[in-house]
């Protein structure tokens, strides 16, 4: 049964995902559905599996590394001061990593705990928009692609 994952990763092959960053060796980088900490993105694989030990020793190795090189452009062209890093799939059965920069702007009660321990309306708040958002993705590609 697909997923999301499934169809956004297939969205993206097709050009149609307008939040994709760019595509990585492991898959495709993506900017979160919310913005609400400016940068969220995800690591979808390509091809999609079921979970990151369905993945042979190299495709972890490139898919653990591909979300590193993320993170490393997103401290750069956010600020922020950490990168949190998540890969659940409980809601999503698919391998998919979310990747979060923290900021030291964010309140105390929010910053030393997870990025979902937000209200979620707060959380929903700041929804995607291509056009916002465009420059901070172009800036993420860039940084990506120097580290590839």
């Amino acid at each position: 049964m697909p997923t999301l994952i499934h169809r956004r990763v297939e969205a993206a092959r097709a050009g149609t995902n307008p939040a994709v960053i760019c595509c990585v060796p492991s898959g495709w980088l993506v900017l979160g559905d919310v913005q609400f900490l400016r940068g969220y993105s995800l690591l979808l694989p390509d091809p999609v599996v079921p979970d990151l030990n369905a993945l042979d020793e190299s495709g972890r190795s490139q898919f653990l590394h591909d979300m590193a090189v993320l993170g490393d452009a997103l401290l750069e062209v956010t600020n922020a001061y950490r990168i949190n890093y998540q890969i659940l799939g409980n809601l999503e059965p698919a391998l998919h990593a979310h990747v979060f920069p923290r900021y030291l702007m964010e309140p105390e009660q929010y910053r030393t705990s997870l990025p979902q321990s937000y209200e979620p309306e707060y959380r929903q708040s700041i929804p995607f928009d291509e056009e916002r958002d465009r420059p901070l993705m172009k800036a993420i590609r860039k940084a990506v692609q120097r580290r590839l």
